[in-house]
């Protein structure tokens, strides 16, 4: 589903992906871990070029993602829930999900209703589909970014932080969302810093360091027996907090 080789990416002097490679299958759940400044959040934003790539090769679903690309289209396939969830605060629940379907992909509008309606009722929020987001809390916004962001229906999320500031009630509803769309056969990306919701979803841990992949392993093995010195010194540091 995804490709990449010898991904880079420059911000000025600072290389904030140091030419990485690594491929993801369909349906696989793939987090990302690393401390702050490894390039994971830049890594995740490649993918549907609100982060262009310096160099390298980026291809999801057999195109190439460059400078020649629909960006249209590639973010319709590629849908981002934002770490801040970036919902629109004068627009109803219903209206934040039915907008980019009635005027991306031209979605009549009683359709892109019902669409919406479907996805706020898959992730167990369609009761306050006609409230503003300030009414909401932060899990019940986290869980209306997500349905936003399904109803462009993609074949890949991605997810930024998904479970900042998130209590342990909404972090267990996210991990059942994020299972769910792998049992429908969508790839999901995720960035986070709790290293409980990765042990949950990974199907594969993706560990990042100053902008390189140290390791790719499966959660058993990273989490008991992590191959790195440096991937072990950060579980260290993440459990002692």
């Amino acid at each position: 589903m995804i490709s990449v080789r010898h991904l880079y990416k420059l911000y000025k002097d600072f290389v904030a992906l140091d030419r990485i490679s690594f491929d993801v299958r369909r349906g696989e759940r793939i987090v990302v871990l690393g401390p702050s400044g490894s390039g994971k959040s830049t890594l995740i934003r490649c993918f549907n070029r609100i982060e262009p790539h310096d160099g390298g090769i980026l291809s999801i679903d057999g195109r190439i993602i460059d400078e020649q690309t629909d960006l249209t289209q590639l973010r319709a396939t590629v849908g981002l829930v934002f770490q801040n969830y970036n919902l629109f605060p004068h627009l109803s629940v219903l209206d934040n999900c039915t907008l980019a379907p009635r005027l991306v992909r031209k979605t009549p509008r009683a359709q892109a209703r019902d669409m919406a309606m479907r996805f706020l009722t898959q992730v167990n929020i369609a009761e306050q589909a006609h409230k503003y987001p300030i009414q909401l809390s932060g899990g019940q916004q986290q869980r209306v970014a997500i349905a936003r962001a399904l109803c462009m229906q993609p074949r890949i999320m991605l997810f930024d932080e998904p479970t900042a500031a998130l209590d342990p009630e909404a972090i267990s509803g996210v991990v059942k969302i994020v299972n769910d769309l792998s049992a429908q056969g969508i790839t999901t990306l995720c960035v986070t810093h709790e290293m409980g919701f990765a042990r949950h979803i990974a199907d594969w841990i993706l560990f990042m360091d100053r902008g390189r992949i140290l390791e790719i392993s499966r959660p058993a093995q990273f989490f008991t027996h992590p191959a790195t010195r440096r991937a072990r010194d950060f579980l260290d540091q993440m459990i002692s907090c």
